[in-house]
């Protein structure tokens, strides 16, 4: 599936503009992790895009509904388990996901992208310009240890790069810098 076409089924199921950023923040974290890595830049894009695709159907529906939309659209068992693995761990997702764990490489980055991207648009909203321009590494990774701030944001989500073999301060750098490549767009 093409990224334009990826857009189009999360628009068909997404329609608030603070999540489709999300979605957005996402997928450019995606790509770059990709590139680095050597992985398929449209793949993971499309991972980061389409992940919280259900999001809007509310809670319960959440890391649920995404297979019924994924299947229809015709994404693999992979793709689809990927999207469903960043709701592991989290209670709001169902005991069934509660307790599952991220085992590959792929999982593990999904789930600390998304997460990392409040913890990024946080720590711009906070800059007296408001201003994700102004933001550095030194401050984000600051705000990691500070748990007060942004505190639904889980570092230890974000920490899970580590378990893809790319070190923290890397991945902030990697993470923020893509971020800041479509500041304009998000509206910071």
């Amino acid at each position: 599936m093409t990224r334009q076409d990826a857009y189009n089924l999360l628009v068909q199921h997404m329609k608030d503009p603070a999540n489709l950023n999300h979605s957005r923040e996402s997928e450019v974290i995606m790509r770059a992790l990709a590139s680095k890595l050597n992985e398929d830049q449209d793949y993971w894009g499309n991972l980061g895009l389409l992940h919280d695709i259900d999001w809007e159907y509310g809670e319960a529906s959440h890391c649920k509904k995404c297979r019924e939309i994924l299947s229809q659209a015709g994404f693999d068992d992979e793709f689809i388990e990927t999207i469903i693995s960043h709701g592991y761990s989290v209670e709001a997702c169902g005991s069934e996901l509660a307790s599952k764990k991220r085992t590959t490489k792929l999982q593990h980055l999904l789930a600390a992208a998304e997460t990392i991207t409040g913890l990024i648009y946080a720590s711009a909203l906070v800059r007296p310009d408001k201003k994700l321009e102004s933001v550095e590494v030194s401050s984000i990774k600051k705000k990691m240890k500070d748990k007060s701030f942004a505190a639904k944001v889980n570092r230890e989500v974000i920490k899970e790069c580590e378990e893809a073999g790319i070190p923290l301060d890397e991945f902030i750098e990697i993470s923020l810098k893509a971020t800041k490549e479509i500041a304009a767009e998000i509206g910071v």
